[in-house]
């Protein structure tokens, strides 16, 4: 089995790229990657990729990324092998939670039960792990952050531990990495939609920003009025450096102190002024762009002022950082990065538009720079510091922890862990212990602020007994079966077995011989070849028999409809389609031999010619054993549309002597299956009613997480299968998203 890429190699396209100057290729690929960070962070993972399980190290490789970034930045991990985060600057937060004493099998037993762990996450791996979940936890939290050797060798200390390096990396990023994103506004009191004291505060209408979207230089003046401090003006810079507004206000409260040697104004100034508030508010989003991105120092302040809500702001207080959280002034960074005079004595207060452009142009040097050529240039003058050379030792002083707890607290960024008392390595003052799962959630869900990576441990189900079936679920296994007949005297097991072979590859026939004519039950290694059985072969005539494909009846099977219905829709079926291309003989007769019933061969080149029409195909993986000739496939779309087009032109692909269906197997499931022995049935336990109901509130609970998240936020879920020393680890189940606008008001 195999999956291709949607775009094939193409041995004259690299060519051409080959023959492009140096410059210009480098172009092309900081483009490309530039593209990419323009876009909602997203998480995929290759079809071929799902098939394999992730262990407690891979997983590990992912959070530590998604939270902290780029491996080629001092003190950042590598980026992960086995799956890909677009926009990795854009993720606002992470979140795992840890169901213990659940398994891969449990979730599709109750499948339909489990319907926001269905809904929300369009990623789905199954996870093994060799130790409980306090050695787990202990692995996300305490394993150290790796990144790969500098190519230029060792950077010395002072750069290596700078605040900016820290905080940014190493290397030139755009502009949109220094945004400030939604957890550090509400951190730095920025003007939030949502939150209390901003109730009255005007909403910029916004669009998301792109590495090419346009930079304003933003400065206020405000006065001390019965009120608190209001605005008295406003000072709106472009891009160019050239000044779009410069507007004086009237508060609205009566003046105690116009503030004239920080400010400038005075009552001379503000008596003949009519100009509200309200009409510069209007006025400046007329006036900005809706992608535009506000540059500021101590922007937040001006913001308030202006009692203007926009998600879109550099502060450059926050991109030339120092130790222990502290700010240089905007005077200091103008007169050492810029060359540049401002608020000088002999001006009587600020000038705003001076204060602007000092700020605008501050960010876009540090935008033109890479941070760490930034801090080379300005150590000494700006940061007092020397860039001796050392061997990349601590000398006496111990070397800062390397443990991913220890640099997300270095960078500011708060964590958690929310669950029962563990030995894990992490500070207790990182804890919230609690004992059930109730108060589990109610103690995330209190928090004023989520923090930017937490975990949280559901373990009501931890007491359960390790499940024996170490497999997907004997439910699906069930819906893989079908029964048939009746069948011609003396139509034999082989014969069966080739015609149930026309729609898919099949796991065992047995011959039931308690019937008073000849009847079979098949059982297909996928779901996808039962339900074309059940399409296809039922009614069809075998030398004479009229033919009868039905699902084997009891009362564990009676939901399946509903079930399939469900598997359909499946999020992480959403954009796939199984094929299959039927012989030249197919004519719903089969002969003694069987012979008309082999399927036609497959090949990536015809599938991807075949179904691009219907939409953009991302990849097709072919079915069957290594080596052998390709009968089967699964497509994957882009987008749900192509599939849904694919679906609908189901007779103009018969005529091409494509069948399909839409795919109901899990990708990670596809590969997966108990076997059993000829004549062996093991039925399904019924479910308990108290175990259904439990496995509701399981749900219910996962789903008021995933909805508490911010936009952006990278979303993890574990089922953890409880373990015996006596059997096999049972496999569990690893769920991923991003949450995006969609998946949010889901």
């Amino acid at each position: 089995m195999e999956s291709s890429p949607s775009k094939p190699f193409n041995g004259k396209k690299r060519k051409k790229d080959a023959d492009l100057p140096p410059d210009a290729a480098k172009r092309g690929r900081r483009q490309r990657a530039d593209e990419s960070e323009r876009a909602d962070p997203l998480i995929s993972v290759a079809p071929q990729r799902l098939r394999q399980p992730i262990a407690a190290e891979e997983l590990t490789e992912l959070l530590h990324y998604a939270a902290l970034g780029d491996g080629g930045t001092v003190g950042r991990p590598r980026s992960p092998s086995w799956c890909d985060v677009r926009a990795q600057s854009r993720v606002e937060g992470v979140n795992v939670v840890l169901v213990e004493g659940v398994s891969q099998s449990d979730f599709y037993n109750h499948y339909l039960t489990l319907s926001n762990l269905r809904s929300h996450f369009s990623n789905r791996l199954t996870f093994t792990s060799g130790g409980g979940q306090g050695a787990l936890l202990s692995t996300i939290f305490g394993t150290p952050v790796e990144a790969p050797p500098r190519q230029d060798g060792k950077l010395n200390k002072a750069l290596r531990t700078h605040p900016v390096v820290l905080k940014y990396g190493t290397g030139k990023r755009g502009l949109t990495a220094y945004v400030l994103g939604q957890e550090e506004l509400i951190k730095r009191r920025y003007p939030v939609k949502g939150l209390p004291g901003f109730e009255d505060f005007a909403c910029a209408d916004c669009v998301d920003v792109t590495d090419a979207s346009p930079l304003f230089g933003l400065d206020c003046e405000m006065c001390l009025t019965r009120r608190g401090y209001e605005l008295t003006r406003v000072c709106l810079v472009d891009s160019e450096g050239k000044c779009a507004m410069d507007r004086l206000v009237k508060p609205d409260g009566p003046i105690l102190d116009y503030l004239t040697k920080f400010s400038g104004i005075t009552a001379a100034m503000l008596d003949p002024v009519k100009r509200s508030l309200r009409d510069v508010q209007a006025e400046l989003r007329t006036l900005l762009p809706r992608d535009a991105v506000l540059v500021g120092h101590s922007v937040n302040n001006d913001l308030a002022a202006l009692k203007l809500i926009y998600p879109h702001v550099i502060d450059t207080s926050l991109l030339y950082v120092k130790d222990f959280g502290q700010r240089f002034k905007l005077k200091l960074l103008a007169e050492v990065v810029l060359g540049r005079s401002i608020q000088t004595p002999e001006r009587e207060g600020h000038c705003p538009a001076e204060d602007a452009l000092a700020a605008l142009d501050l960010a876009k040097y540090f935008i033109s720079e890479s941070p760490l050529k930034l801090v080379e240039d300005h150590l000494e003058d700006l940061w007092g510091l020397t860039a001796e050379e050392d061997d990349g030792g601590g000398g006496d002083e111990p070397a800062p922890s390397s443990g991913f707890a220890d640099v997300l607290q270095r960078l500011g960024r708060s964590l958690c862990y929310v669950g029962k008392r563990r030995d894990i390595t992490l500070h207790p003052a990182n804890q919230l212990w609690h004992n059930s799962d109730k108060q589990v959630l109610a103690s995330f869900l209190g928090q004023s602020k989520r923090p930017f990576f937490s975990v949280l441990s559901f373990s009501s189900f931890s007491s359960r007994p390790p499940c024996r079936d170490h497999k997907v679920s004997r439910r699906l296994q069930q819906m893989r079966v079908v029964f048939a007949g009746p069948f011609p005297a003396g139509f034999s097991q082989g014969e069966v077995r080739r015609l149930f072979s026309r729609c898919g590859s099949v796991r065992a026939v047995q011959m039931l011989t308690g019937t008073h004519r000849v009847h079979a039950a098949v059982e297909f290694k996928l779901l996808e070849g039962a339900a074309l059985a059940l399409q296809l072969l039922n009614g069809a005539p075998v030398q004479g028999h009229a033919l009868k494909v039905q699902r084997p009846v009891s009362e564990s099977t009676l939901d399946f409809d509903v079930t399939l219905e469900a598997l359909t829709n499946d999020a992480v079926n959403a954009c796939r389609l199984y094929t299959l291309k039927r012989a030249h003989a197919w004519d719903g007769q089969a002969s003694a031999s069987g012979q008309a019933s082999a399927s036609g061969q497959l090949s990536h080149e015809t599938l991807m010619k075949t179904f691009g029409r219907f939409g953009a195909v991302e990849s097709v993986t072919l079915t069957g054993k290594p080596g052998g000739r390709a009968k089967r496939a699964f497509i994957q779309f882009e987008r749900s549309e192509g599939k849904r087009a694919a679906v609908e032109s189901a007779a103009e692909l018969w005529s091409e002597k494509y069948v399909t269906c839409p795919a109901l197997t899990p990708a990670h499931a596809a590969c997966r299956g108990p076997h059993q022995r000829r004549g062996q049935t093991e039925p399904e336990p019924p479910q308990n009613v108290a175990e259904r109901h439990r496995m509701q509130k399981l749900d219910a609970r996962l789903g008021k997480v995933f909805r508490s998240l911010p936009e952006g936020a990278l979303s993890v879920v574990l089922l953890l299968a409880p373990h015996s020393v006596e059997e096999p680890p049972s496999p569990g189940l690893c769920f991923l998203e991003i949450k995006s606008k969609v998946k949010g008001l889901t």
